[in-house]
């Protein structure tokens, strides 16, 4: 008897190993272990977020299994229309189950994982630098990404028949140009848009900030939150250089400042064609007065001061930089750098032809939002813009404090709301596409567009050309010649003027610019 039990004991481990083998076996037993497996997973997580005080009450349930629909808010217009019906990706967000969904994850490795400094070889992208002299003697930087190392990913995929096929694959294609957050920094999410947008057929361009991306800082004055004056002579030495082609604007977090900015100085006098903003940063003052995960405020709060420190020997005549490096937050800094003592504004060209000295004036941080809010001219905007938002995004406020009566009363405002997303994340659940849904989204919205001013244009020339025929009659064989020379007044860009280039280097150039505007256009496509 006692050799039977010994025997049974020896057997015991392979008996346990062969009935777990055979319940492998069973797809609902495999299925009930990986979702035990990936609760508890995600429990642990939990906790740990909750110890490095980074989970808010919006997002602490948000990290599993989110429906993929998207919430569109806008005004009912032609455009609006157009773009709702023809725009697939705004219709369904194939984004991703957690982990890879979950809005922390998300934003370390697309904000705070560190990149190649050289981003030339990251992505296997190739980026051509051009150094742009503003008006006041301070320098912008251009970084035009010209081609993808793997010619694989940059040939052109096939399209099923009826396809939209997006961008533009001739000599002048669209230009897009894209702008880093407010901080200049090269993100995972931005070189990946750069890459997407070559195969697709785009030309894309990032705007470097005075003393941002390695772009020199040759006055001692740092660009503010909402100020847009170097953007515009970047914009038109854009359109200069390439007059033949259509421009876009693509601004990944806190830059929709910038350009939003942009759009509400500019009006119906801008050279773009149409803009998008992901997870967008609309009340600038409240961006930075609401408190964010102290992990991410300490990162961000390093990362500006390592930046300024390259230039504290030259700032230190116009700030006080012992004050703006004993700085605890980016509010008190932001205030210590703009709203302390500041140079006036070199634009001023009349002060300074009467041969009278710069001065130092005061301002408030009321009145410093009151020239840089991101929104303070939101009526003036005459450029269709698409918002992408999240609802768990881990760094601005909560989706309540989004200005919906602007989606709902502009006619140039949409805003496509999802469930998840993180911080200008998106990442979608297929492993064989790296690609963000924001990226599809924002490239397939500029194709639509383009088509739909393509088709208003035809239909408006063709309206005036049945117009001017029936009123004139048809008398002579020769009227078709008149007709063609009464054609509809279309958009009319008149290009400024640029000024000498002088080259570099052959990866860099300094291009001095000077603005002469007589630049005027009235869009009437979203009746």
């Amino acid at each position: 008897m006692k050799v039977i039990w010994e025997f049974f004991f020896c057997l015991t481990p392979s008996m346990l190993l062969f009935s777990v083998a055979m319940l492998y076996r069973s797809k609902w037993i495999c299925r009930l272990v990986e979702e035990g497996t990936r609760k508890l997973t995600q429990g642990i997580w939990i906790i740990i977020c909750s110890l490095l005080k980074l989970l808010q009450p919006s997002v602490l349930y948000a990290t599993g299994d989110q429906d993929a629909k998207i919430k569109l808010i806008y005004k009912p217009t032609a455009l609006a229309n157009y773009v709702i019906q023809n725009c697939k990706a705004l219709a369904y967000a194939p984004l991703a189950e957690w982990p890879k969904a979950d809005p922390h994850l998300q934003f370390f490795f697309n904000f705070i994982w560190p990149i190649e400094e050289d981003a030339q070889g990251h992505c296997g992208i190739t980026f051509t630098r051009d150094h742009l002299l503003i008006q006041d003697g301070g320098i912008v930087a251009l970084d035009w990404a010209v081609r993808i190392k793997d010619q694989d990913a940059q040939a052109k995929r096939e399209y099923y028949p009826g396809e939209r096929a997006p961008g533009c694959h001739t000599s002048t294609p669209p230009i897009i140009i894209l702008i880093p957050n407010a901080l200049g920094k090269i993100t995972q999410n931005l070189l990946s848009l750069c890459g997407l947008a070559l195969q697709q057929g785009f030309y894309p361009v990032v705007f470097h900030r005075r003393g941002y991306g390695g772009c020199p800082l040759a006055t001692p004055r740092y660009q503010e939150f909402g100020d847009p004056s170097d953007l515009v002579q970047a914009v038109l030495y854009i359109q200069s250089r390439h007059p033949s082609s259509v421009l876009f604007a693509v601004s990944e977090g806190s830059g929709s400042g910038l350009l939003l900015s942009y759009l509400g100085e500019r009006g119906s006098s801008s050279y773009l064609v149409a803009a998008a903003c992901i997870s967008p940063v609309f009340h600038g003052q409240q961006f930075f007065e609401t408190p964010f995960p102290k992990l991410y405020h300490e990162a961000a709060l390093y990362y500006r001061k390592l930046q300024l420190s390259r230039y504290a020997t030259a700032l230190s005549s116009v700030m006080d930089i012992k004050e703006i490096f004993s700085c605890r937050s980016l509010q008190d800094m932001e205030k210590s750098m703009f709203c302390s003592v500041r140079l006036l504004d070199i634009s001023q060209k009349d002060t300074l032809d009467q041969g009278m000295e710069l001065r130092p004036i005061q301002t408030n941080w009321a009145g410093y939002w009151e020239r840089n809010e991101p929104l303070r001219d939101a009526d003036e905007i005459a450029v269709p813009v698409l918002c992408l938002c999240s609802t768990d995004d881990p760094l601005l406020p909560s989706a309540s404090t989004l200005p919906i009566s602007i989606f709902q009363n502009s006619p140039y405002f949409f805003l496509a709301l999802t469930s998840q997303g993180s911080h200008c994340g998106f990442l979608q659940q297929d492993p064989l596409n790296n690609a963000s849904w924001s990226h599809e989204a924002v490239l397939e919205y500029f194709q639509v567009v383009t088509e739909f001013f393509t088709v208003e244009e035809r239909k408006c020339f063709m309206e005036g050309f049945v117009g001017w025929d029936i009123a004139q009659g048809i008398r002579h064989k020769t009227g078709t010649m008149a007709h063609r020379r009464r054609r509809p007044t279309m958009l009319r860009r008149e290009r400024p003027v640029l000024g000498s280039q002088r080259q570099l280097s052959s990866h860099s150039r300094l291009v001095t610019f000077e603005e002469q505007e007589t630049f005027t256009w009235n869009r009437s496509y979203t009746r």
